[in-house]
């Protein structure tokens, strides 16, 4: 597909329009992609992310950039896949299409997304690569606002995964 685009990669270097932040519930900066956002993005990003109440998985806020390339960070909540609760694939779903209209809404042609709730929050790769290929294919199928939509992925490994899913 065309308007999908794998990078191997660290997502704080992006220049497409919004970054997608896998974070915590409470938009605090953590580790892992959420560390890296933040440490790039500069104490700013952690200040606005205070000024939410906080999010439960599935949904998604946007802040500005700050010091990143990409001028807006979308943060979304993963489920926590270990703790099993029967909709965590549906949740897992929300955040890329939650994300997705969040951008539309925002006027965001280009947007980069990590691979959500596959570090810390446990998703298996191969089920949280189907879940997003799926919602982003699903979304972009029906919407044309959005120019394209890069997954910045973190070894080959992932990336074979996903380029499976894209171009079968």
């Amino acid at each position: 597909m065309k308007r999908i685009r794998l990078v191997l990669g660290d997502i704080s270097r992006q220049n497409t329009d919004a970054i997608v932040n896998s974070a915590h519930e409470s938009l605090a900066p953590g580790g892992g992609v959420s560390g890296a956002i933040h440490a790039a993005a500069g104490r700013e990003l952690a200040k606005e992310c205070q000024e939410f109440e906080g999010l439960s998985a599935g949904e998604a806020v946007m802040t500005k950039g700050y010091n990143l390339l990409a001028r807006h960070v979308i943060h979304t909540v993963a489920p926590r896949w270990y703790e099993g609760a029967a909709d965590r694939e549906q949740k897992l779903g929300s955040c890329y299409i939650n994300s997705l209209k969040l951008a539309d809404e925002y006027g965001i042609e280009t947007i980069s997304f990590p691979s959500i709730g596959t570090g810390i929050f446990k998703t298996p790769v191969e089920t949280g690569a189907r879940i997003a290929v799926s919602a982003v294919k699903d979304f972009l199928k029906d919407n044309d606002s959005i120019d394209y939509v890069v997954f910045v992925l973190y070894s080959d490994k992932v990336m074979k995964i996903y380029q499976e899913l894209i171009y079968q």
